[in-house]
């Protein structure tokens, strides 16, 4: 294999592919594929969504075989899960995690549950050395929808990001440099943000160079909160890593301003001091630092930015309805800067001690809390590259990255996990209820039916026996289909809502110093503190 390398540039992006209903597909998807192969910095790892067509990957995977030589399109699901993989170095091993809760089959206008949204895995090699692995994620969540208490999905996004932070939490703890990719449908310091942050050692890389950045859209009420003025196009793009709903894609725009746009129109350009209410953080990049005291060193994050904001060249429009997110890694070497006895990468579970020569108490400060690591870079003037931060070598703050994969992470609040049982019991009494609804429809429609066929010997008319006919046929698929959903659909969507709740429990009682909750031997029966639940 190759040298070791020092770099890893990364690109994840929401390719708006779904087939039939995406519009200008082919060519944006194609076009996607030519930018790819000719960035600056050379992608080596890029997770894609909503890449739905087969043939779309192919053209993407042409267009980039001589930088990106490997890949992998992953099925799921009845019209598969969009998502797709492409490396410079090996995929040794691939696998496709289905989210447990995921949407429901009767919201078939929306199509989370057909597509068998979940996490595409791959393991990398990108080394001869035993921890010379990167095991990549690539997820896109459910969709809200809603927003505000009428997200009905909310209870499905946090499980999402629960099972994809134990995911990532198993890949670190072997030793691998873990990568969290992708459209994850949740804005910055959400609940669902906080759960992957605290429960697995990784790092919002936006969030590193940029610890105070937007939390939301400019309307969002987390944002009001925070007293600040609304932002201009330029400055969500440059501070705030909007890659969704900004006034730069033209997706976003007007039916009758997209009417602008197409072949041998003249280029129509957006004014960066533009006011932007609505561009918000939907798609990250979450990386880890790799097994530090094995590799002699750590990964520390070098830059990050908003790409692929180039139009298509003929058509004018924008390459999909998001922007990427691009970061590049940086391995920084381990040297001596703290004796033997205090080196906190020789001990995982020792409490970090930097010399005082090294940090000083702010800094210290700042470790211990999470609080990463740099101050936010100053604006750059180049929209289409809207780096977060120049290259440096300032090699005190990548001590300082790697020193706060060490320190102890911010745990959830026993009040979040609260937070996440309540809605775990909301959405059960909703399916509860929905159970017992659709198991009366099937039984009430199976009387109907029945009701019918034996009318139908009784009237005089034919057109009224057609009639019965047709109510009683209609009547009893339907019928039958919702008995099926309460029979098989229902059940199964509250058991796993049990085991979700059964971890968050668990969790919450590790987290208050409390005995875990245990599961009565013969009973069946699970006790949190004495109390059955």
């Amino acid at each position: 294999m190759a040298e070791l390398p020092t770099e890893i540039s990364i690109v994840t992006l929401n390719c708006w592919g779904l087939k039939y209903i995406s519009k200008l597909r082919r060519e944006r998807l194609a076009e996607i594929g030519r930018q790819l192969a000719i960035a600056d910095p050379q992608p080596q790892i890029v997770a894609l969504q909503e890449c739905f067509c087969h043939e779309d990957y192919l053209t993407i995977r042409r267009e980039t075989r001589y930088i990106l030589p490997y890949g992998k399109f992953y099925f799921a699901g009845a019209f598969g899960g969009g998502l797709a993989i492409l490396s410079k170095w090996p995929i040794e091993e691939s696998t496709m995690f289905r989210y447990p809760l995921n949407g429901r089959p009767t919201a078939f206008w929306r199509g989370d549950w057909y597509v068998g949204k979940g996490v595409a895995c791959a393991k990398i090699r990108y080394g001869p050395g035993p921890k010379h692995i990167i095991e990549v994620f690539n997820t896109h969540t459910h969709a809200p929808y809603e927003s505000g208490p009428k997200d009905s999905y909310i209870c499905h996004r946090t499980s999402q990001s629960w099972e994809i932070s134990k995911l990532l939490r198993g890949a670190a703890e072997r030793g691998h440099l873990v990568l969290g990719l992708g459209d994850f449908n949740m804005l910055p310091l959400s609940l669902e943000h906080q759960i992957v942050t605290s429960h697995a050692p990784v790092q919002d890389v936006w969030r590193v160079l940029h610890p105070d950045s937007s939390v939301g859209p400019a309307y969002h009420h987390a944002e009001k909160a925070r007293g600040r003025a609304v932002p201009t196009a330029e400055f969500n793009i440059l501070e705030n890593c909007a890659t969704s709903d900004g006034p730069f894609n033209t997706w976003r725009w007007l039916p009758k301003q997209q009417k602008r746009l197409g072949i041998g129109k003249p280029v129509v350009t957006v004014d960066p001091s533009t006011p932007d209410l609505r561009g918000k953080r939907l798609d990250y990049i979450f990386a880890g630092a790799g097994d530090v005291a094995a590799n002699g060193g750590g990964w520390v994050v070098k830059r990050a930015a908003v790409g692929m904001m180039m139009r298509h060249p003929e058509l004018g429009c924008s390459l999909s309805d998001h922007f990427a997110v691009e970061a590049t890694l940086k391995f920084v070497p381990l040297k001596q800067q703290c004796n033997d006895n205090n080196n906190p990468f020789g001990n995982r579970h020792q409490t970090i001690k930097p010399t005082t020569t090294l940090l000083n108490d702010a800094d210290n400060r700042l470790i211990q809390t999470g609080t990463c690591l740099q101050e936010p870079s100053s604006q750059g003037s180049s929209i289409a590259e809207a780096d977060a931060n120049p290259d440096t070598d300032d090699n005190l703050t990548y001590t300082k990255q790697l020193l706060a994969f060490h320190s102890p992470p911010p745990r959830l609040p026993p009040s979040g996990y609260d937070q996440i049982l309540s809605l775990i019991h909301k959405y059960v009494a909703r399916e509860r209820s929905q159970l017992k609804w659709r198991a009366y429809h099937f039984f009430s429609w199976l009387g109907v039916s029945i009701g019918c066929l034996i009318a139908v010997w009784f009237v005089p008319r034919n057109f009224v026996a057609f009639i019965l006919m047709l109510v009683s046929t209609l009547g009893l698929v339907g019928g039958t289909l919702d008995g099926l959903m309460s029979l098989l659909f229902f059940r199964s969507e509250l058991r796993a809502l049990k085991e979700y709740e059964f971890e968050i429990l668990t969790a919450k009682a590790l987290a208050e110093d409390k005995t875990p909750v245990v599961q009565q031997a013969g009973t069946g029966e699970d006790v949190d503190a004495g109390k059955t639940w």
